[in-house]
């Protein structure tokens, strides 16, 4: 039996296309299964939209942000922080966002 072999590294990945206008894609890998949160900010810190909050199993994924807020609002031209979250492990990247 053939076990597949599980990523056991935390990567957080430059969004792409960056900057972007429309939408822009994110991703990302846990190596171990848990909670996960991904969100962006502002460079104040306030929380500006969350596109994860859920378990986890480990490995690859991917999480689309369309330049909205969570009222669905478009955001600001400028520089925006993504960062994930899972368990103690945290890693944050900026992206630019123009319209």
């Amino acid at each position: 039996s053939a076990e597949q072999e599980l990523p056991t590294d935390f990567v957080l990945q430059q969004n792409y296309p960056n900057p972007f206008n429309a939408s822009t894609r994110i991703r990302y890998r846990v190596g171990h299964a848990g909670p996960v949160l991904l969100a962006v900010y502002d460079l104040t810190g306030q929380s500006i939209r969350i596109l994860v909050d859920r378990f986890h199993a480990p490995g690859e994924h991917t999480a689309p942000w369309d330049g909205r807020n969570d009222a669905g609002q478009p955001v600001a031209s400028g520089v925006y922080v993504f960062r994930l979250q899972a368990g103690p492990q945290s890693l944050e990247r900026q992206l630019v966002h123009l319209k």
